[in-house]
């Protein structure tokens, strides 16, 4: 993919979380949407359960891979582990800022010219509290900044943000990142366990370029509906 591009459709921003626990219900699920071209996240409750084997089962469907693994070891295992994704074809990949400029540094080295680098900033179930129990006093927004300036420093392509963060982030960045957005939830939904949430339409004026989105699809009774919809209200 041209990660310069800006002239994408709506239904090309939106990545379908598979947050389910097998490969079958995965598959089944991808092949119930319709048309399983676009991006689909595979997170950790599938990967674990599945490995590898389903990001070649997504990609021989013709969908897209965007493996969201937060990846957060010490320097050469995170390069290595980057290394083997590419090898995959997977076309976006995370890893946790917070891991330091070395981390980040031996990440960015190793990904390969068609995959787009994200670095996970701070979560989106994440409030400030939730950021003092862990010995950071920074405001969320603040921190949020800090990290992703050390990325763009270190050589990621893009950042996992809230919502919330998604202005400041163009404000001190600009064009620089591309800025993929989970804590996303259509009009009424409920949040779940996500602190900072916009629906898809003020997301994306807001400056995002991706939208992760899973409960919303996957909870509906009618899956592919329900992405339509999406679709529909993000324009």
């Amino acid at each position: 993919m041209n990660w310069q591009a800006t002239e994408i459709t709506p239904r090309e921003r939106i990545i379908v979380a598979l947050d389910l626990p097998t490969t079958e219900a995965a598959i089944r699920f991808a092949r119930d949407l319709g048309s399983p071209t676009g991006f689909f996240k595979i997170g950790l409750q599938l990967f674990t359960a599945a490995g590898p084997d389903i990001v070649r089962a997504v990609r021989d469907m013709g969908g897209r891979i965007f493996l969201d693994l937060k990846l957060h070891d010490i320097p050469n295992t995170v390069g290595r582990a980057v290394e083997s994704a590419s090898s995959l074809g997977v076309e976006m990949l995370t890893i946790h800022l917070s891991g330091g400029r070395a981390m980040i540094e031996a990440a960015a080295r190793a990904t390969s010219p068609g995959m787009l680098l994200l670095g996970v900033t701070v979560l989106t179930s994440v409030d400030e509290a939730g950021l003092r129990e862990t010995g950071v006093g920074s405001q969320v927004e603040k921190q949020v900044l800090r990290l992703a300036q050390l990325g763009v420093e270190s050589g990621i392509g893009g950042v996992v943000a809230s919502p919330l963060e998604i202005s400041p982030l163009r404000r001190t960045q600009g064009s620089k990142l591309k800025i993929v957005t989970p804590g996303i939830r259509p009009r009424g939904a409920t949040a779940d366990d996500q602190k900072r949430t916009l629906t898809p339409a003020e997301a994306l004026r807001a400056g995002a370029d991706f939208l992760v989105i899973g409960r919303p699809v996957i909870a509906a009774s009618d899956p592919r509906a329900a992405l339509e919809q999406i679709v529909a209200d993000a324009v």
